[in-house]
């Protein structure tokens, strides 16, 4: 069993992977796309993204981070991939998952899955230029106005060379509207032997029980369940497959997190985005904690930061 944090623009950057792998359960992170257009990229282009390239492609709780690249041009793909494999992770991800329109409209992210020979192509040019014991892996959807071709896509990227295969387990179509198809991602593996890894729709440990049943995958993907209740990796890992009841990372305990948050937010991020930032992860937590309701409507109003500054100081007193 294997329990990957999932890339989730705007939401689950370097600030909030430092802090949920602190909480722990997470084998594995994969960041934020890197856009690639026609260019190669300087090195400061990937740390930007993902500065853990600078600490040996680690958050600091030890868990490694993949940097993920997004793009249409095979050679282009290649070339920044072969870059920031160089700079030490662990492997390179591929994203043809993105459902954003501005993405798709430039043919990159989901829009892909509608030309399974052009997916086939890039995985195996990046594959061609990545060093043979670093991973290229891949995450896609399940297609993108329906879900037709996804075995083709699928079979298109295991020939191309990846290594390991994420499935949202949604069409681009289907955006992020529950629920997830998760019985897909076994037809999916009824085809391909490359291991496959489920995303999409996983709240609970029910949910991640539900989803191991009827896609037959062991490894997942979290993303929203997890910033919503820090503690799921752990739950998940400690239910033994049985029970829901399992409770991990109660409010109290998420106290020092919360802090520790907010210190990196103040530190890195500019002053414009800091109060957002907070009440953004806060309502997150609100479906999953009522204390978490209670300081999300204290907050919603305030962007003096000095407010906040008290506010988080006082967690736990």
């Amino acid at each position: 069993m294997s329990i990957v944090l999932a890339p989730m623009e705007g939401l689950l950057d370097f600030v909030l992977r430092d802090i949920l792998t602190r909480v722990g359960g997470i084998d594995r992170c994969v960041s934020e796309f890197i856009r690639v257009t026609n260019t190669l990229l300087p090195e400061r282009a990937f740390l930007r993204v993902v500065p853990e390239l600078g600490t040996g492609g680690c958050t600091p709780a030890g868990v490694p981070v993949r940097p993920q690249l997004l793009g249409s041009d095979p050679d282009c793909l290649a070339d920044n991939a072969a870059r920031v494999a160089g700079m030490g992770a662990d492997g390179v991800d591929l994203n043809f998952g993105c459902p954003a329109k501005v993405v798709n409209r430039h043919g990159g992210g989901a829009a892909l899955l509608q030309d399974p020979e052009l997916l086939f192509k890039i995985v195996q040019a990046v594959r061609r230029a990545v060093p043979p014991h670093q991973i290229v892996s891949a995450k896609m959807r399940l297609g993108f106005l329906d879900d037709s071709r996804a075995e083709d896509c699928a079979l298109a990227l295991e020939a191309g060379g990846a290594g390991e295969i994420v499935v949202h387990a949604r069409t681009r179509a289907d955006a992020y509207r529950p629920p997830a198809y998760w019985s897909r991602i076994a037809d999916i593996g009824a085809v391909v032997r490359t291991p496959l890894v489920a995303n999409g729709e996983i709240w609970t440990v029910q949910d991640a029980l539900n989803c191991r049943t009827q896609s037959g995958c062991q490894q997942l993907m979290l993303g929203r369940g997890m910033v919503s209740y820090p503690g799921l990796a752990h739950a998940i890992r400690q239910s033994g497959g049985a029970s829901e009841a399992v409770q991990a990372a109660p409010w109290e305990a998420l106290h020092p997190h919360l802090q520790a948050f907010w210190q990196l937010v103040r530190a890195t991020l500019e002053r414009r985005q800091q109060a957002g930032r907070l009440k953004q992860w806060l309502n997150f937590l609100r479906r999953h904690y009522p204390q978490a309701q209670l300081a999300y409507d204290t907050l919603k109003a305030e962007n003096n930061v000095a407010v906040i500054d008290a506010w988080v100081e006082g967690l736990g007193h």
